[in-house]
C-alpha cells in the first residue's frame, strides 16, 4: 500500500468520526481533566515531601494537602474510567452506523452481486474488520488531542520551578513521534495483507466446509486439506508479521523514555552536587523542583506511549479501511428506486421493449429483450446455462438495473417501490434458503400472521405433511443450520409451502426441480403446477418433460429470446428448443 493510499484511507477513518463527534469531544476533554489531575496530584506530593524532608513541618499540620490528595487520586482514577466508558460508547456508535452502511449497500447489490464472493470474505468484512476499527475511534483519535495538550501542560507547570528540566523534556519529546512513524510505516500494509489473508481463509475455509462429502467422495480430501494448511500458515506469518511490528514499535516507545527521563534525573543529581548551576532562574535548585519534574517527568511521556500504543490500531484500522472503503464507494449500477404501487388485486402483466438487464458492475447480462407475458399466462423459460435467465428473473425481482423499457401493469418497473413490489411476488429457488429456526417458523416468514387452517392448507398442498410425522418435534422442529435436518428435497416443498402461502400475482420459479429425487420432483412440480393457475408465473427450467400444459415456452440463447411459442409448435419448427429436447434426450 502506497503513501498516498495511507493518507487517503487515514482521511475517510476520520470522516467517519463525525457520526460520534459529541463523544469523541467529551472522551478529549475527560483526558485533559485528568491531565490537570495529574498535575495537582504531583504537585500536592512534591509539596508534602518537600514540607516533611526540608522544612521539617509536623505530619499534623499537612492534614488538608494529604485529604486533598487523597481525593484527587480517586477523582482521577473516576475520570480515567469515564473517559474509557464514553470511549467505548463513540466506538461502539461508530462501528454500529458503518455497518449499517454496509448491510445497506449489500441489500442493495442484492444476492445477484453478493454470490459473485465467498460467504467467509463477506462475515470478515462485515464482523472482523468492523471491529478491528474499534480501538481506532475509542482510544486513538482521542488521544491524538491529549499527546499534545497534556505534555504542552505539564511543561507549562514545570517552566516556572526549572526551565532546564523543561526544555529536556521539549527536546526530547518530538524523538518518539518521529522514530514511531518510521517503524509504522509499514505496518497498516502489514495489517491490510493480513486482513486479505483473513478474508482468503475464511471464504476457503467455509467453502470447502460445506462441500466435504463432495470433496471426499472424489479424493480430494487430502489435496483441500493441505490447501487449508497452506491458508492458515500464510494467515499466521502475517499475524506474526503485524505483532512483529507491535513489539518493536513499543521497544522504540520504551527507550525514548527511559532515556529522556534518565537525562532529567542526572540534571538534577549534578545540580544537588553543585555541578550544573543553570536553569533554576538563579534561585537554586530546590527539592520541590525536583520532585515535581521527576513525578511529572514520566507523565509528560505517559500520552506519548499510549499514542504509541494505539498506534498499531491506526494501523489496523487503515488495513480494515482499505477493502471496507473500496467496498462502500465501488460505483454500481443500483435498481433505481421509485414510489409508485400496483392495486394488489390486479393480476400481473409483464411487458419488456428493448429491455437490457446489467450487473451492478454495469456489464450486460441480458437484452435486448422484447415480450409480453400476459396476466394468468403460464410461461417457461429455457435455454443453455448462462444464457441470461436467472439475471432476467433478478431483474423482474428488482434486484438487477436495465435498460429500455420493463413495465409492470403499464408501469415501469423503475418507478415501482421495490418493497411494495416484492410483497406481490412469489419465489421458489433451486437451493432453498430455511433461514429461521424451526419449520413453522419458515413457512411463516412472508406471513406471520396466518392462521393455522392456511398454514395447514399450504402444506398440504406442498406436500410437507407428508414427512412432517417423521419429524420429532412436527412442524416446531428446528430445521438445523443450512437445513441440515431436512433433505433436500423436503427443505424444497418448504420452501414452496412458504411460497405458497404468500398470496400474490407473480410467480416467479428459478429451476424448482433441481436436484431433487424423482419422488421429491414430481410434489415439488405438482405443487407448483396447481399454483400457477393462480397468478402469472414464469418458470426457469432445465427439465424439458411435462411442458406440454405451460401456455408458452420462452428459448433464451446468447441473453436473447431466440423462440417463443407453445411446446407443439417449437418442438417440430426444428429450432433451438427441438436442439435443447435433443440435447435432453441423449443426456437421458
Amino acid at each position: 500500500m502506497n503513501k498516498t493510499r495511507q493518507q487517503e484511507l487515514t482521511r475517510w477513518l476520520k470522516q467517519q468520526s463525525v457520526i460520534s463527534r459529541r463523544w469523541l469531544m467529551t472522551s478529549r476533554i475527560l483526558g485533559l481533566v485528568s491531565g490537570i489531575l495529574i498535575v495537582a496530584q504531583a504537585w500536592l506530593l512534591a509539596t508534602i515531601l518537600n514540607h516533611m524532608i526540608m522544612e521539617n513541618i509536623p505530619r499534623e499540620a499537612l492534614l488538608l494537602p494529604f485529604v486533598l490528595l487523597v481525593l484527587v487520586f480517586i477523582l482521577r482514577a473516576w475520570v480515567v474510567w469515564l473517559r474509557e466508558r464514553v470511549g467505548f460508547h463513540a466506538g461502539l456508535h461508530i462501528r454500529y452506523e458503518i455497518r449499517r452502511l454496509v448491510l445497506d449497500r449489500l441489500q442493495q447489490a442484492g444476492p445477484a452481486w453478493i454470490q459473485g464472493k465467498p460467504a467467509g470474505s463477506w462475515a470478515t468484512l462485515i464482523l472482523e474488520q468492523i471491529d478491528d476499527m474499534h480501538d481506532y475511534y475509542a482510544r486513538y483519535l482521542p488521544q491524538m488531542a491529549l499527546a499534545a495538550s497534556v505534555p504542552l501542560l505539564i511543561v507549562l507547570t514545570i517552566f516556572p520551578t526549572n526551565w532546564a528540566a523543561a526544555l529536556i523534556l521539549l527536546g526530547t519529546a518530538p524523538l518518539i513521534p518521529m522514530f514511531m512513524a518510521m517503524v509504522g510505516m509499514g505496518a497498516a500494509d502489514a495489517n491490510r495483507r493480513n486482513f486479505k489473508a483473513l478474508a482468503r481463509l475464511s471464504g476457503h475455509f467455509l467453502d470447502r466446509l460445506r462441500g466435504m462429502e463432495t470433496l471426499r467422495i472424489f479424493g480430494r480430501g487430502e489435496a483441500e486439506t493441505e490447501n487449508i494448511r497452506q491458508a492458515s500458515q500464510d494467515f499466521r506469518s502475517r499475524t506474526m508479521e503485524v505483532l512483529r511490528m507491535a513489539f518493536l514499535s513499543s521497544g522504540v516507545l520504551e527507550f525514548f523514555t527511559s532515556l529522556s527521563i534518565a537525562l532529567v534525573a542526572v540534571y538534577f543529581g549534578f545540580s544537588y552536587l553543585g555541578e550544573l548551576n543553570f536553569g533554576h532562574y538563579g534561585a537554586g535548585v530546590t527539592l520541590f523542583a525536583g520532585f515535581l519534574t521527576l513525578i511529572l517527568a514520566p507523565e509528560f511521556f505517559q500520552p506519548l506511549r499510549d499514542l504509541g500504543t494505539f498506534y498499531h490500531a491506526k494501523a489496523q484500522a487503515v488495513g480494515a479501511a482499505d477493502s471496507l472503503k473500496t467496498f462502500l464507494e465501488t460505483p454500481l449500477a443500483w435498481p433505481e428506486r421509485g414510489e409508485r404501487t400496483l392495486n394488489t388485486d390486479e393480476p400481473v402483466s409483464v411487458v419488456a421493449r428493448g429491455a437490457v438487464i446489467k450487473s451492478p458492475e454495469g456489464a450486460i447480462l441480458a437484452g435486448p429483450l422484447d415480450f409480453t407475458l400476459p396476466a394468468g399466462q403460464r410461461v417457461v423459460l429455457v435455454g443453455q446455462s448462462g444464457s441470461g435467465k436467472s439475471s432476467l428473473i433478478n431483474a423482474l425481482s428488482g434486484f438487477l438495473s436495465y435498460e429500455g423499457s420493463l413495465q409492470i401493469n403499464g408501469v415501469e418497473l423503475r418507478d415501482l417501490d421495490p418493497l411494495a413490489w416484492r410483497r406481490q411476488l412469489s419465489w421458489v429457488g433451486q437451493n432453498p434458503q430455511l433461514p429461521a429456526t424451526t419449520l413453522r417458523e419458515n413457512v411463516l416468514l412472508a406471513r406471520p400472521d396466518a392462521s393455522e387452517a392456511e398454514l395447514k392448507a399450504v402444506l398440504d398442498a406442498a406436500w410437507v405433511s407428508e414427512f412432517l410425522p417423521q419429524l420429532p418435534q412436527g412442524i416446531d422442529t428446528p430445521v438445523g443450520d443450512q437445513a441440515a435436518r431436512l433433505s433436500v428435497g423436503q427443505a424444497q416443498r418448504v420452501a414452496v409451502a412458504r411460497a405458497l402461502l404468500n398470496a400474490s400475482q407473480l410467480m416467479l420459479l428459478d429451476e424448482p426441480s433441481a436436484s431433487l429425487d424423482a419422488h421429491s420432483e414430481q410434489r415439488v412440480m405438482q405443487a407448483l403446477n396447481t399454483a400457477s393457475l393462480r397468478q402469472t408465473t414464469l418458470m426457469v427450467t432445465h427439465q424439458l418433460e411435462g411442458l406440454t400444459d405451460w401456455d408458452s415456452i420462452w428459448v433464451m440463447q446468447n441473453g436473447r429470446l431466440v423462440e417463443q411459442g407453445d411446446y407443439t409448435a417449437l418442438a417440430a419448427a426444428g429450432g433451438p428448443f427441438a436442439a435443447l429436447l435433443a440435447h435432453r434426450q441423449e443426456e437421458i
